[in-house]
């Protein structure tokens, strides 16, 4: 389990001390793939490297199964960072290095004996499938499998941990879709807790099980991924995590809007169908965005209401009959 108390971390500058994270305070258990999410200048990438103390907090803890980082010594701080594993956006390979001496790198600094080298760097390539790649040097890989080698490598000293800071940035959209699978496919084959830094969506809905989000140094919200999604709180998780929906319904129709928010409770029941032939009202849909997470509905729905305060009240009656959730959109 990896714990986070009272994080600060403060850079000084010309005009005074600049804050990249204020009191952050956030628990990762073993087995979850997190998600950290938060515009560019957010603090995301400050946060993750305090993970493993690449960057040192100015205040707080860094908690890893019961160990105080910020506390430990050198020695230990070096042993600790072995069970935590970290892949970069632009790869970082060593160019004059073959791929399976890539991997070999870690090893051969942590002083395992070559044999013992040679069966986990094979191992490891099987497992990021660039077994036919051993020999060839990082210039002659596409993104996608650089990448991989990167993964390899984090994976070389079979850590616990795997940290990634906005790993898929520098790739296309299928090799992003791959290098994800991947990584979902290490946290339940090896057991391996992942933190996943970025700035897309779309990455956080493929993986992740928990999501966080960042702001102005600050974690303003964070919880399981289909709890965040279908219901946000704060205006930055709404910008990024709707913002076709505050798009679409910024300009009023004159009917009064009503946003539903399924958060995985309701079946495959016609809702809107349901309701307009049950109450005899006429319904529009002027934004709908769902997606099923374990088998289940979340997302939104803004609707109007045709008609006066009478037809109104009845449509939220119904709603609230139905147990579904929703908000007026003011």
């Amino acid at each position: 389990m990896i714990q986070l108390v009272n994080l600060e971390k403060t850079y000084p500058s010309k005009s005074g001390a600049v804050t990249a994270l204020k009191g952050v305070n956030l628990t990762v258990e073993d087995g979850d793939i997190y998600g950290i999410i938060g515009l560019s200048g957010a603090g995301k990438s400050t946060l993750v490297r305090c993970i493993n103390l690449l960057e040192k907090p100015t205040s707080g803890n860094v908690i890893i199964d019961g160990e105080d980082l910020t506390k430990v010594k050198r020695a230990r701080l070096l042993e600790i960072r072995r069970n935590i594993g970290m892949i970069f956006q632009q790869f970082n390979l060593l160019d004059q290095r073959t791929v399976e001496d890539n991997v070999r790198f870690p090893l051969e600094i942590a002083k395992v004996k070559r044999e013992e080298q040679d069966e986990r760097i094979a191992s490891l390539l099987k497992i990021v499938k660039l077994e036919d790649k051993a020999k060839a040097y990082p210039s002659q890989l596409s993104g996608g499998q650089k990448q991989r080698v990167a993964i390899a490598r984090a994976l070389a000293t079979s850590p616990k941990y795997l940290l990634c800071d906005e790993a898929t940035s520098a790739l296309d959209p299928q090799t992003t879709e791959s290098i994800l699978d991947l990584l979902k496919e290490i946290n339940k084959t090896l057991g391996v807790t992942v933190i996943i830094i970025t700035h897309e969506m779309k990455v956080i809905e493929k993986i992740c099980t928990k999501v966080a989000v960042i702001d102005h140094s600050n974690i303003v919200e964070n919880g399981r991924v289909s709890e965040v999604f279908a219901d946000p709180k704060s205006d930055i998780a709404k910008q990024l995590i709707i913002p076709d929906l505050i798009r679409y319904t910024a300009h009023k129709t004159g009917d009064r809007q009503l946003r539903l928010v399924f958060n995985g409770e309701l079946t495959d029941r016609p809702l809107i169908s349901a309701l307009a032939k049950d109450l005899g009202v006429a319904v529009n849909i002027l934004y709908a965005d769902t997606k099923n997470y374990d088998g289940r509905p979340y997302g939104h729905m803004v609707i109007t209401v045709a008609g006066g305060q009478a037809e109104f009240d009845k449509v939220v009656k119904y709603l609230d009959q139905n147990g579904i959730n929703y908000k007026e959109q003011l």
